[in-house]
């Protein structure tokens, strides 16, 4: 394997577990949010994780919006715009007690981000629709991307 692949092997096993995982080849994957990582009692019940899995680091500065269904499924309302950190995070998406029984959306930039760097891309933005049935647990939706693909999952 080249040490080009090599590194963004590790960048991505790191991001996506521990260090101790990333160095271990063939081990399974931490999950996405370690300790730590935004989810201490009282912290935001909802972030996201977006990896650029083209060039294996984390997908700073992409636009995100975060959305609720309201009046029985009618219209949806913006809650939130934010970016993604410098770890491709985006932590606090709601305050404490903010999360409510119901359907949202996590629409991602992903046209945006791409044409800051100079790539086209496929898709102009991903929209993540999820149903919450329980607003005390936590939620983490993360994004794998590259500019042809994406693939997301209820984190931990």
């Amino acid at each position: 394997m080249s040490s080009g692949v090599a590194l963004r092997l590790r960048t991505l096993q790191r991001h996506l577990g521990s260090p101790e995982r990333a160095q271990t080849q063939g081990s399974t994957p931490a999950p996405l949010v370690a300790q730590g990582r935004g989810m201490e009692p009282g912290s935001s019940p909802l972030s996201t994780h977006v990896l650029d899995t083209a060039s294996g680091l984390p997908a700073q500065g992409l636009c995100l919006r975060l959305s609720r269904l309201e009046d029985h499924g009618q219209h949806w309302t913006e809650l939130r715009k934010s970016y993604t950190d410098p770890d491709g995070r985006c932590p606090g998406l709601l305050l404490p007690g903010q999360m409510k029984v119901g359907t949202y959306k996590l629409s991602f930039d992903t046209e945006g981000y791409w044409q800051k760097r100079g790539q086209e891309s496929f898709y102009p933005y991903v929209e993540v629709v999820f149903t919450v049935t329980n607003e005390t647990h936590k939620f983490h939706v993360p994004l794998l991307l590259s500019p042809w693909s994406y693939t997301t999952y209820r984190g931990s």
